[in-house]
């Protein structure tokens, strides 16, 4: 394809073809109206000064008869710049006048007329006139005109400049259709050449932007935030894959290690026994593993509007406290909670009830235990900010790194002094992918000695609404052991 017939193809230029199209319509009716009025306007002036000489030559037809009536046409006749006049016999023989010829029939059409006439003296030519024709008693007949060549003159200027803009309208649109055709294009081809690159397998490259503004940098922006969303998805898939295959490699082979020596050793129902539940115990590990993966896709691909109800979330963080009451007791850890009432929250309720256990089982898990000499202790908190509702969890433990904070939230991501602990590494994923579903963050903080875990969210309402129905406790301990800590 040429380059010319590859501009001429292009929406740009069809979208300037259709315009152009529009604008001579629009050019040639306000010109030809402009002309149609030029015209009307003309032959009104013209019809209203002859029509003035006929009533005065009427007038004086009337007052002084045929006699008057010549003199009066022979004396305007002769006026320099005069009207047509010309007065005949009822057999159409000149009387007075300075018109030479007519038309045959003319005169025997009283009224109005546009007619060609010969002055006296000229012998050729052509003359157009406006002319009214009155039939006077006694059989004569007066016609009075006036010249209309200036008229169709303007007329024809005016047809003439109709045609020359048109024509001029096509071809500077034309040109400036082409040339945007062009400069669109331009930008088309370079979008269409990184596109192929980015098809091609290189995910790094972006659409280049004209800087403008216009409509097509903010469909190239748009795009290019897709490819940065896309991005991210595919290096978390990359990611994922190459954890789960070398994370749950380990306990796959422990399974069947487990498997083989109960076939070469085991020599009594009991060792058969015990085998068994050594592989069924890892068979529980491997599918909380897959619960937890399964569930941070389900809040990763949004959980869409019928997912989502308004409740207050300070009654899950209470739900959650209650939960973790017991096993606060049995290990020796101090749980208070500081929850603010009315934290209404548009969400899931039950994601956000998992993203919460994990928070606090971490805390007991990892925060709890290190503390040392130190009393051991987990606070949970709700509270309004602004617009937010933040929920945090407290603990007295190390704590961690500030450079380890965004890798902890990454899939089976293990922090050395925490991999002889059982876990999977993908509580605190399940909980920053919750977090994003809710348009909300998970952050860390230090608490002067441990771990702040902030998991903040926009408030639904000011106003409590009809809530939702609280989950039950038992449902939230089920999830939390399918999905639990990093």
């Amino acid at each position: 394809m040429t380059a010319i017939a590859k501009l001429l193809r292009s929406t740009a230029f069809k979208i300037s073809a259709a315009y152009l199209v529009v604008a001579a319509i629009g050019a040639g009716l306000v010109l030809a109206r402009a002309g149609w009025h030029v015209e009307q306007l003309m032959d009104a002036q013209i019809a209203r000064t002859v029509n003035s000489d006929v009533v005065d030559l009427v007038d004086q037809y009337q007052d002084g008869g045929i006699t008057q009536l010549v003199q009066a046409v022979q004396h305007r006749s002769e006026q320099p710049g005069a009207g047509l006049y010309l007065l005949t016999t009822h057999a159409g023989e000149p009387i007075a006048g300075n018109i030479a010829r007519l038309p045959p029939g003319v005169l025997a059409e009283p009224g109005l007329v546009e007619t060609d006439y010969l002055r006296d003296g000229e012998t050729s030519g052509r003359h157009r006139a406006l002319a009214r024709i009155v039939a006077l008693t006694g059989g004569f007949r007066l016609l009075v005109g006036h010249d209309i060549d200036e008229a169709l003159r303007l007329r024809r200027i005016f047809a003439g400049a109709l045609v020359t803009s048109l024509i001029w309208l096509v071809i500077i649109g034309t040109v400036g259709g082409l040339w945007i055709a062009r400069h669109v294009l331009r930008r088309v081809d370079a979008i269409t050449a990184k596109s192929k690159t980015i098809v091609a397998g290189d995910l790094s490259g972006r659409l280049p932007l004209a800087g403008t503004g216009d409509e097509l940098d903010r469909l190239v922006m748009n795009l290019n935030s897709m490819l940065d969303r896309i991005s991210v998805l595919l290096t978390g898939i990359h990611e994922v894959s190459d954890n789960i295959a070398h994370d749950l490699k380990t306990p796959l082979t422990r399974l069947r290690s487990r498997a083989e020596q109960a076939l070469q050793f085991a020599n009594s129902p009991e060792d058969y026994r015990q085998a068994l539940e050594k592989v069924i115990e890892e068979s529980d590990a491997l599918i909380r593993v897959f619960d937890a993966l399964l569930m941070i896709a389900r809040a990763e691909a949004d959980a869409g509007p019928e997912g989502m109800v308004d409740f207050d979330v300070g009654g899950v963080a209470r739900d959650v406290g209650e939960l973790y009451e017991p096993l606060a007791e049995e290990r020796g850890v101090a749980l208070s909670l500081d929850i603010e009432p009315a934290l209404i929250l548009h969400g899931s309720r039950e994601l956000i009830g998992q993203a919460l256990a994990n928070l606090v089982d971490n805390a007991f898990k990892y925060g709890a235990l290190d503390a040392g000499e130190r009393q051991a202790e987990v606070v949970l908190a709700a509270k309004r900010l602004g617009k937010m509702i933040e929920i945090s969890v407290a603990d007295r433990g190390p704590g961690i790194a500030p450079a380890d904070h965004a890798r902890v939230q990454e899939r089976f991501v293990r922090l050395e002094n925490s991999r002889s602990r059982p876990g999977s590494g993908l509580g605190l994923s399940l909980a920053s992918a919750v977090a994003r579903l809710h348009k909300g963050t998970l952050r860390f903080e230090d608490n002067h000695p441990g771990l702040r875990a902030v998991l903040a969210l926009p408030s639904a309402a000011t106003q409590p609404p009809k809530l939702a129905p609280p989950v039950k406790p038992a449902a939230v301990l089920q999830e939390n052991h399918a999905g639990s800590a990093s």
